[in-house]
């Protein structure tokens, strides 16, 4: 591991030990991960003994993704995953493996990466597979998979596959996108996609749950989660939300300029859709924002915005790219106190840039509201 990242690995949060007793840093107590044992400073050795029990306890309770009795709240805190920087620029093998390993022996929940054809960026299939095989605790969320775009089946055995090589942690966020250039690249028709989704979905559930496909036989491997990955949609309008209420466990928004408000509008739409479906499960609630720290964070947001939305128009580009503010820790941290009380699950930082300095920053910004 290079530069900032390494401090995780030395443990560089815990350095103070207490006789006899475990002493946990914030970010290690929040992450759970049995490769970061805490410093013990034994008394004894059945001081020690009795410390490791109960160290070790406590780490398989959260290396199953439980929380011990002691620690349950009545709302669980909203959590806070990292989407890979894709988008950005300089995202390379070395880099790749400096973002899953902090990422997963951080203070965070997931780990994610998206679709985009005419552009610079990776893969996002690809990415969210070598993630499912360097980490070993975070989710893996495929957020966001454009449907039409893709064959139902493969999308379906791709997904089982990262599921099976991940050990049960992927998840997926599915949408139609909004670039039609995209679907021009793939000779994809752009009408008609939103029908295309649903379908995609239901078809993909069905051979999950062992249907045949065409040629009658069935396509494996069967998905380590019962039933499938868990399945969000990427909506926004009540007619969306509206279809996606029959078939996603919730969605997964976005706000351009970090508003609070506006992915609470999307929550209560959200909500508002599911009960009018008859469903008395709450949904879950996602969203995010594209986020920059550390030096010259200002300008890398203000030029990572401008080039990713360029697409959409120069000038379009170029107001929203000034209107960002999401560079500093702390305005991101008061973004995320206001996304949790909108009552948001989780919130998904899309960084604007592939230095790994940033992570590190990230890691201690996440873990100050613990």
């Amino acid at each position: 591991m290079r530069g900032p990242m390494s401090a995780y690995f030395e443990g560089r949060r815990s350095d103070q030990t207490v006789a006899g007793s475990v002493m946990w840093s914030s970010t290690e107590m929040i992450l759970g991960n049995s490769r970061m044992a805490p410093r013990v400073a034994p008394e004894s050795d059945a001081a020690s003994d009795s410390a490791c029990n109960g160290r070790c306890r406590l780490m398989a309770t959260y290396a199953r993704g439980m929380v011990p009795p002691e620690q349950t709240q009545a709302k669980p805190r909203m959590t806070v995953g990292v989407a890979l920087p894709q988008m950005a620029t300089g995202l390379d093998r070395g880099r790749l493996l400096d973002w899953c390993r902090v990422v997963d022996q951080g203070p965070f929940s997931s780990i994610s990466a998206g679709e985009r054809i005419t552009f610079h960026n990776l893969d996002g299939f690809t990415l969210c597979s070598a993630a499912a095989a360097i980490t070993e605790r975070v989710r893996i969320l495929v957020n966001v998979a454009v449907l039409p775009w893709h064959a139902p089946a493969l999308v379906a055995k791709e997904l089982a596959s990262m599921d099976v090589v991940s050990g049960g942690r992927v998840e997926v966020a599915v949408g139609v996108g909004g670039r039609q250039q995209d679907y021009a690249a793939l000779g994809s028709p752009f009408s008609g996609r939103h029908k295309r989704l649903d379908d995609a979905v239901i078809e993909i559930k069905r051979l999950w749950a062992g249907g045949a496909a065409a040629d009658g036989e069935k396509v494996g491997p069967a998905p380590l989660q019962i039933g499938g990955p868990p399945i969000m949609a990427s909506a926004m309008g009540p007619k969306s939300l509206a279809r996606a209420a029959q078939w996603a466990v919730g969605v997964s928004g976005f706000t351009l300029l970090g508003d609070s408000r506006e992915a609470g509008r999307l929550f209560r739409a959200t909500e508002n859709a599911w009960s009018n479906a008859g469903r008395t499960d709450k949904p879950r609630l996602v969203t995010g924002s594209f986020v920059a720290l550390g030096n010259n964070a200002a300008e890398t947001l203000r030029n990572f915005a401008a080039t990713y939305l360029q697409v959409f128009s120069p000038d379009l580009a170029k107001s929203l790219s000034e209107a960002m503010t999401l560079n500093e820790p702390s305005k991101l941290i008061d973004l995320l106190d206001q996304v949790e009380a909108e009552g948001a699950d989780e919130f998904i930082v899309v960084p604007a840039t592939s230095d790994p300095a940033m992570i590190d920053q990230l890691a201690d910004v996440v873990a100050s509201r613990q």
